[in-house]
Order: structure tokens, then sequence, then C-alpha cells
């Protein structure tokens, strides 16, 4: 046999072995009583945007593609999603304080506007979540005025 062959017959084994190695992907919920399209300060255009390129990674509502399923991508993608929720969670808007509200969309303005957000590697595989600039600006205005919104029902409260 040649060198090649060995190469790609262990390759190969690796390939399978590495699928034994636990992975758990983060759970998906679409029961989200404190999700932030459900409190209504969201338009339909805005919550199109944020369904089809921030959800995935930034709520309980991910969809997993079949390769999410198979190592090594899967580990990449339980990682980005963990850390996506982690640093924001539509899902659990509503749990959130004035303060980390307004520090979450302030956020979403500077991250989508500098192009920073959805990330690059995950707009390769899905082309729908790639923001027009028309998107951009429409999430960045969004996020802006709801942090005027936030901070008025704060002094509202007071």
């Amino acid at each position: 046999m040649k060198v090649w062959q060995y190469l790609i017959g262990g390759l190969a084994v690796i390939g399978a072995a590495i699928q034994l190695v636990p992975n758990e992907l983060p759970e998906v919920t679409t029961d989200n009583p404190g999700d932030l399209i459900g409190t209504g300060v969201v338009d339909g255009e805005v919550a199109g945007i944020l369904k089809s390129a921030c959800y995935d990674c930034h709520s309980n509502e991910t969809k997993y593609p079949w390769y999410s399923h198979v190592a090594p991508i899967s580990w990449l993608v339980a990682k980005d999603t963990r850390e996506g929720r982690e640093e924001l969670n539509f899902s659990n808007w509503t749990n959130y304080d004035m303060m980390e509200k307004l520090e979450k969309l302030d956020d979403i303005a500077i991250e989508v506007g500098e192009g920073e957000m959805p990330m690059k590697i995950y707009t390769y595989v899905h082309a729908e979540a790639k923001l027009k600039d028309l998107d951009r600006k429409k999430l960045i205005e969004w996020a802006e005025a709801l942090m005027d919104v936030v901070a008025e029902e704060e002094e509202s409260t007071e």
C-alpha cells in the first residue's frame, strides 16, 4: 500500500472516532414568555431581520442544521451558540434589568454597525442571515430608539 492510502484510512478512522465524543448542543425551546418579540417593542420588519440573522445564536429558538450534529463542526456550533446566548438571549429579554437592556441594545447598534454581527463564519453557511446595508440601518435605528424607550420607562416608574 502507498503512504497516502494509510493516511486517508487513518483520517477516516479518526473522523469516525470523534463522532463518539459527547457534545450537547444547547437546548431549544419555543415557549419563551420573556421573548423580546413577544413584548411588542419590535415591528414586524425588524422582527424578521432579528429572526433570520440573530435568533439562531441569540435565543432559545436555535434551528440546528444537519451538520451541527457532526463532529468537529458540532463542537463549534455548540460553543458559538452557548457564547451567543450568554452574551445576549432575546428569549430572556424581560429578565434583564434596565441597565442590562441598555447595554445590550448599545452593543447591538455597535456590533451591527461595525459589521461584526452576524459573524462572518455564520453568514458563509447561512446566506439569509447576511445583512444588507438597509437592514443594518434598520436594526441600528431600532436599537437606538428602544434605548430611549427603556430609559423613559425607567424614569416613569421612579
